[in-house]
């Protein structure tokens, strides 16, 4: 299983989806020697599943501080103007960029890049290809990688970073990650001369119901924290309002952007009826949408007193078929329903996380030479709320921020801080249980990245060294335990946190959901890999996952019981209104060596030529 072998690059990229791609793209394009690590091949990253579309202001009578503003608007005040700038500035020549390479954009009659309306914007940007957009640009920047001879570990699922061991993490350095080979079953050392770019993706996994992928387990937001880097605003989590009951599987918003109608029971279009969003009715915001949903099925109004009807009938067939046939497949194969004879059902499902990674604008975290892009990073651009065509530009942008930044490029001083110093509160945050790993003597197969206590070590290659040594250990030790099997401790957390940190929270669901994480973490420490083989072991790989699972779990119910208000995704029984004079800022949870810690930092509305007040968010 041990390998002699060390990988060596100037840049590693972690994940192959869109961020993995373009950050890669652009520190080879600034003169690096990249390499990609990815537990899946690049074209199966969850980033193909992205059905809607790309926001970019490239018509005449749009702009990019239009765009600012909805992406302000949208993210309930809690973006960071720097970060929401960079997106809303960089998103068209990055579109553009994106067609040059070859990407099959729909197109109007006339030649022209289509674009739709699409939830919580102003004017219809969100340029889209088909309900395949992000298949598209998944293949497209792989081309691009090919193209260029980047190199590609693929089916190498990274275990931990290589990172210093100062007590402070902002004075800590990253030189490169250790991985585990799926087909071989070798675990050895990729160093990073100059930096480690995680563009893990999202961590659905964490719920029951999720349009995500079974891949997507937060394992480079986890990894990240226990390294010392903090997690941002994690109690953040959007609920897509159109995701197919049975499955999970997402109905792109792309079809009420041409006009689907949601139904009640009674055949009320409740959107506008019940008074929801008089205005923009079913392209309001998501997490206004998708509470709207849940009020009507926990009112009665439900159809099976569990989802509604999305209704795209009245849009003809012609028009169907040219721009949302993949839903009609996705329907018929997972629901047996023919959209263009019935409508679907339909229910929310947890879909992004808006919190994650805490980094600047470029893409940087507190820990020298470590970096994040995507949805496992939080620079903050999405604030409370994402907008839907918002997520594929930022893996865009950032990934090519970071990328450049990781290769030596010059940028001006970044205006987001990074790690516990600067403009900082500590909370005053009571949990009904010990968090973390310190309950108890025996912890288990702990994972932390940076070393604990002992002698420091600052050579890189002593600091890969000694990080490839702990993980060999730590399968060693798994695969010799005869314990609780990874599937009954994951289901457990999915449970707790489908039913207690949902669209609705409120205190005494939010306690018993950590009091249940207590109790998994317990489990966790004798937890076993049954399955004693070294090649293709996904017992192996799922007990690995299942631990970052516990960890993000933890971290964000921390976060939505310590925020008593409401605001964008998050919902609280106790608080139903958003509260600015108390809670405009954004929560940080740091590791703290196994005793998580919970703390933080003001919001920053200072744009490049404006201050985005906030006002009342209405559709």
């Amino acid at each position: 299983m041990a390998s002699n072998t060390t990988y060596e690059h100037d840049v590693i990229v972690v994940g192959a989806g869109g961020a993995g791609l373009r950050a890669a793209i652009a520190a080879q394009e600034a003169g690096a020697d990249v390499a990609i690590v990815s537990k899946l091949h690049p074209v199966r990253s969850h980033t193909g599943a992205a059905e809607g579309g790309i926001n970019a202001a490239i018509r005449d009578g749009d702009s990019w501080e239009d765009h600012a503003y909805d992406t302000m608007k949208g993210s309930d005040y809690l973006g960071d103007a720097p970060a929401i700038e960079a997106l809303c500035r960089e998103s068209p020549k990055e579109t553009i960029q994106l067609e040059h390479w070859g990407m099959a954009f729909s197109r109007e009659e006339d030649g022209t890049v289509s674009q739709r309306p699409f939830g919580g914007l102003s004017f219809p940007r969100t340029t889209y290809a088909g309900a395949e957009t992000g298949h598209q640009l998944l293949h497209t920047m792989y081309e691009q990688v090919v193209k260029r001879g980047i190199e590609v570990y693929d089916e190498w699922h990274v275990m931990n970073l290589a990172v210093t061991d100062e007590e402070d993490p902002t004075e800590r350095s990253c030189h490169g990650v250790v991985g585990y080979e799926i087909r071989s079953g070798e675990i050895a050392g990729f160093r990073a001369r100059d930096g480690v770019i995680l563009a893990t993706g999202g961590m659905g996994q964490v719920f029951d119901h999720t349009t995500n992928a079974v891949a997507n387990t937060g394992d480079g937001v986890a990894m990240a924290y226990r390294a010392g880097v903090p997690m941002e605003d994690m109690e953040f989590i959007q609920f897509h309002p159109t995701t197919l009951p049975s499955t999970g599987v997402l109905i792109s918003e792309g079809v009420r952007g041409e006009g689907g109608i949601l139904y009640n029971d009674e055949g009320e279009r409740f959107m506008f009826e019940h008074g929801y969003a008089n205005n923009d009715g079913e392209l309001a915001s998501r997490d206004v949408v998708a509470r709207a949903e849940l009020t009507e099925v926990n009112e009665g109004r439900g159809i099976e007193d569990e989802y509604v009807h999305l209704d795209m009938r009245h849009l003809g067939e012609d028009r169907i078929l040219d721009r949302l046939e993949n839903i009609l497949h996705l329907a018929e194969d997972f629901e047996g329903v023919d959209g263009l004879d019935e409508p679907m059902p339909v229910k929310p499902g947890q879909h992004y996380a808006m919190g994650g990674i805490e980094t600047n604008e470029y893409g940087r975290t507190c820990v020298d030479g470590l970096y994040a892009v995507g949805e496992c990073a939080c620079a903050s651009v999405h604030g409370a709320n994402r907008l839907g065509g918002n997520a594929l530009p930022e893996l865009i942008v950032f990934g090519k921020l970071a990328g450049r930044h990781a290769a030596g490029e010059e940028f001006d001083d970044p205006e987001i801080e990074t790690g516990k110093r600067g403009d900082y509160e500590d909370a005053d945050f009571e949990s009904p249980v010990t968090l973390g790993t310190r309950a108890g003597d025996d912890a288990g197969p702990t994972a932390d990245a940076a070393a604990d206590g002992g002698e420091a070590v600052a050579d890189p290659d002593a600091v890969l060294d000694v990080a490839v040594d702990r993980e060999i250990d730590r399968v060693e030790e798994l695969l010799a335990t005869d314990g609780v099997n990874h599937a009954e401790i994951r289901s457990t957390v999915q449970e707790t946190m489908t039913a207690n940190v949902n669209v609705f929270r409120e205190e005494e669901g939010l306690m018993e959901a950590l009091s249940d994480l207590r109790e998994a973490r317990d489990r966790y420490a004798d937890v076993g890999v049954s399955d004693p083989s070294r090649t293709f072991n996904t017992d192996l790989l799922h007990t690995l996952e299942t631990q970052n699972i516990l960890d993000i779990a933890e971290a964000l119910t921390m976060g939505a019981l310590a925020r008593n208000e409401f605001r964008g995704a998050h919902w609280r029984k106790e608080n139903q209104i958003r509260d600015d004079e108390n809670w405009l800022k954004h929560t940080l949870i740091s590791w703290n060596g196994g005793d998580p810690d919970l703390w933080y930092r003001p919001v920053i509305l200072e744009g490049e030529n404006k201050r985005y007040e906030p006002k009342v968010r209405s559709y």
